[in-house]
Parts: C-alpha cells; structure tokens; sequence
C-alpha cells in the first residue's frame, strides 16, 4: 500500500475516533435498566407454593401447544413467573452434552414419565354468585388444566375487576382472569350515548382505560352499525370483542354479518345455521316468545334442520375465513340438550357438584339455563342432528385455516366447572379435529384470540402456566380428568392414572390432589341446600335410603 495512503487512512481514522469521542460525551447516558422485582416465594397451606427464584422440572415429555407432537424428555428452568431455559435430554443430544450437569434450583419436581404443557385458555365461563364459593370455581378450573379464563361478571363489574388483580398478584389460588364485562360497564355514558356509533371510540377507550380487556357484544345486534364501530375500537385499543348471537337479532345480525363487522370472536353456534337460511330470518313457531327459554333453545336446536347444508359449509366459511373471525364453540353447555339423562347422571355429580349449582340447573322458568321441562325426545333429535352439522362446520372451518379457540360456558346447564373443560375437548375431537389441534385450541389459538403473547406454548421467553400430567393427553384426553383413566402397565395389570397431578399458575405449583379435597369438602357442606323434593333425582332413590344425595 502506497505511504501516501497509509498515511491517509491513519489520518482519516483519528478524526473518526475524535468525532466518536465528541458525540460520546454530548450523548446522554442512558438509565440504568430498571431491577427486575424481587421473586417473593408464597406457600397456601398444602395447596400450592411458589413462585421459585428457579424451579426445575426434569425428564419431562413437551407437547409444545402450537400442534406439533410431543418430544423429549426435557429439563425446564422456570424463574419466578417465566419460562428460562429448556434443555432436551434424548439420545442425540444427551450424547453431545457429555458429562454436562443437570439442572438445578430451589425447588426440583421429577416429571419422568409424565407430560408437559401449557396450561389451557378459557375464553368463555361463569363462576356464579353465593352460596356457591367462588373457590370452588377457581380449584375446579385449575386441576383440570385451566390456568386463564374469560369470566362473566356475574358477581359484578367492581367484583370481577378486583378478583382479576388479585389472581394477577398470586394473592390467592385462582386462575388469572380477564373479566367478560357488557359494553359501557364501568363507564358513566346513558343508554342512548350507549347506542350511538360514533361515541364507540370514546366508550371503548374509556373502558379500556379501566383495565378492560375483553367486550361482551350479546344485546347489540339489534345494529349492524353499532357493532361494526365497537369492533373497530376495540381493535384500535388492543382490546377484543367477544359476541353471543342472541336469536332475537339475528334477522339483523347473523354470523357472517358479525365477523365482516370486524367481531374478534363468535361464541357458541349462534348466527351460523341462520347465516344459511333460503330466508332471511328462522322459522319462528307462533307462539314464540323470546323471553321464554324452554322456547328459545328449543328453537335454537330445531333451526339446523332446516338450514342449508351446501351454503353453511361452503358461502358461509367462506366468508368466515375472508373476514377472519374466531369460532369459539363451547359445545359442553349445550351437551344436556341432546341426552338430559347422561347430563344429569354423571359420575362426578354426587362427589363434586356443588348443590347450589345443581338446583340452579333443575327445570325452573325462574333460572338461566334451567329450561329442561316439557322437553321431548324431538327435541333431543333436533339438537342431536345440530351437534353433527355443527361439528361438520368447525371441522371444515378449522380445515381450511379458520382459528377455533376454546371455552367452556360451564357452571350452566349441568356443566360442572371443571370436568366441563375436559369435555370440551372431547367435543372438539368428535368434531373430526385431530387430537393436537384440540389441544391447540385449548392453548396457542386461545392466547393469539386473547392477545396474549407470552401464553399458549412451552417455550422459553413464555409465562410459566404448565400442567405435568399422568399420561399422555395427545392419545388421551380422558387423562386431564382430575380422577385420570383407566390403563395398563407393562405387565398387563389395570391401574388409574393420577390426571393432572401439578398445575402451574405464574410459577406457583399447585397441589392438585388437595384442591380436589377441598371441592368435595365445599360440596359436601352444601347439601345442606338439597330441596325436600327433587324432580330429577327423586325417581331414582333407593327405597329405605334417607335423604337422596
């Protein structure tokens, strides 16, 4: 190189580096990143303790939750409420690591022939009023693998809002909670502001302002207008919107009007079979009457039959997936439509359904959901044949890329919270959605429905919300139930495996055998509650037992 040159470049670069010196110096310095919170370890009697400083889990097999199968096994490092480090420990690379050490933390669970995944998303369910404990609701849910949950206020706005920030601050055993709360709750605008579009943006911002996360749309379909400017700002406020396509509106707004308006998530099967009528509106009996329930969900059942099969599965997902709506079927709670026997004669009924609950759900016009009288064996066929076309239609919905997410709706109409859960996913396998996809939905599609972007999947970087279960759920998922199922070992021998035996909520272990111990202790204590005369179970007492509980 030329002296010249050389000379040049030397010359070139001490300029350079006194330039950088001079910006240094005038750049402010940045601040010191702020210190993460100190972990602070809390310990609820013998049913839970945690968050750990580090928490391992060894020899666990990983269904991550975004469809793909399990693998492993794997050692996974939790600290405090996130996931840190997973290393997998299979033949390849156990060989490459060598002689290198295991994990190590404050506390270490052995999952060794267990499964790990991420604990499952309720976008819809209800946890009731007094004398039902509200702790029932959360223990039911968290044994049997929820660990988020959309609830309806049904205790109120101001109680839902501050039982959602005491879960979020592990002040209690409860899953984490974004309350599902109606349009305008919590905010000071009248009913007429209320049914303006163009005051939307104001009330969807106020409410996001109080912590808001998730609308309730039920009553607005009566204007397709009104619901299109909601959705929009909720999007615009990174909030979603959830909608019940109540029967009274649909003439207005059915299922494909709702998701091109712009609506995050339809629930249940609402909106669907109207969507594809030859009319434009069901084929109302003349003595129909909204207000009556035994009428209402009769009718809702009885409007597949009529619907047009060919348009439902072709025109009408169609437009679903252009318009990129969530399905969120909650078949469970409607389950009791099509056999009301097999729902009122489930096995974990005496055990675990609390009695305020099992009176709320026996025929009485004077409850929600309680409309199970006068109702016919017609009835059960049409809710029978509506089960299979709707199935047909979240099959082909989830077929063709459409996102189905999960939720229960339970603590109504015989669903007990909890087992409700595990059904729920048995309901979506019937539909012909692959195992995996079920539990998919349960977990990955709920949290991208939600907005949540640290939940849904086993990974580093994401919320420690885990179940180690007994068994594998991708070929079971009877294995979820807090009671397990029925298999053999290797020798041939018949053995129950143990559900659930951790469920992890923001890094704190629960022990899920005590919070079932402590269901059935609230269970019990409520059959003080039983009514001298039960129209369900009466028929059915043994001669000589006192009482029939």
């Amino acid at each position: 190189m030329p002296r010249t040159l050389v000379t040049s470049l030397m010359a070139y670069t001490a300029v350079a580096s006194a330039y950088a010196t001079t910006l240094s110096a005038q750049r402010p310095t940045p601040p010191a990143p702020a210190s993460a919170p100190a972990i602070v370890t809390k310990k609820f009697g013998d049913l839970g303790e945690g968050p750990y400083k580090s928490l391992v889990i060894r020899n666990a097999m990983v269904i991550p939750g975004h469809g793909g199968p399990p693998a492993g096994p794997y050692d996974i490092r939790i600290e405090g409420n996130m996931i840190t480090e997973m290393v997998a420990f299979d033949p390849v690379t156990a060989e490459r690591a060598g002689g290198r050490p295991r994990m190590t933390g404050d506390r270490i669970i052995d999952a060794g022939g267990k499964y790990v995944m991420p604990g499952m998303i309720d976008l819809h369910t209800h946890i009731r009023t007094l004398p039902q404990e509200i702790e029932y609701v959360y223990y039911l849910k968290l044994a049997m693998g929820v660990t988020t949950m959309v609830n309806a206020a049904d205790r109120g706005y101001a109680d839902g809002m501050r039982e959602a920030k005491r879960s979020d601050a592990n002040e209690m055993i409860a899953p984490r909670m974004y309350p599902l709360v109606s349009y305008g709750a919590g905010t000071s605008f009248t009913r007429l502001q209320l049914d303006n579009p163009a005051l939307a943006p104001q009330v969807v911002k106020a409410m996001g302002a109080n912590g808001i996360r998730v609308i309730s749309m039920d009553p607005l379909g009566w204007s397709l207008e009104l619901v299109t400017a909601i959705a929009k700002a909720a999007k615009e406020n990174g909030m979603i919107t959830s909608f019940h396509l109540q029967p009274a509106n649909t003439a207005v707004t059915q299922a494909v009007r709702a998701a091109c308006a712009g609506v995050t998530m339809i629930e249940h099967h609402y909106g669907y079979a109207e969507s594809s009528l030859d009319n434009n509106t069901q084929d109302f009996p003349r003595n129909y009457e909204y207000g009556n329930e035994n009428e209402r969900f009769r009718e809702a059942g009885r409007v597949w039959t009529y619907a047009n099969k060919e348009r439902l599965l072709g025109a009408v997902v169609d437009s679903l997936l252009k318009c990129g709506v969530t399905m969120l079927p909650t078949r469970v709670v409607y389950e009791a439509n099509r056999d009301v026997i097999r729902a009122t004669a489930l096995p974990w009924t005496e055990k675990y359904t609390h009695q305020a609950l099992w009176n709320w759900n026996m025929p009485n016009p004077a409850f929600h959901g309680a409309y199970h009288y006068d109702w016919t064996s017609d009835d059960e066929y049409n809710w029978t044949y509506a089960y299979r076309l709707w199935g047909d239609l979240i099959y082909e919905f989830n077929k063709r890329g459409g996102r189905v997410a999960f939720g229960t709706d339970d603590n109504y109409i015989w669903a007990t919270p909890g087992f409700s859960t595990v059904r729920e996913l048995q309901l979506g396998r019937e539909t012909g959605m692959k195992t995996l996809e079920v539990l998919k939905s349960a977990t990955y599609n709920s949290a991208r429905t939600l907005g949540e972007p640290t939940l849904g999947l086993v990974r580093p970087g994401y919320k420690a919300d885990l179940l180690i279960v007994d068994g594998n759920p991708a070929a079971n998922l009877k294995y979820l139930y807090s009671f397990g199922d029925l298999a053999l070992d290797k020798s041939g021998a018949m053995f129950r495996t143990k559900g659930i035996v951790h469920t992890i909520k923001d890094g704190v272990v629960l022990e899920n055998a005590n919070l079932m111990r402590e269901v059935e202790r609230m269970v019990q204590a409520s059959r003080k509650l039983a009514p001298a005369a039960d129209p369900v179970r009466d028929p059915f007492k043994v001669s000589g037992k006192p009482g029939g509980n």
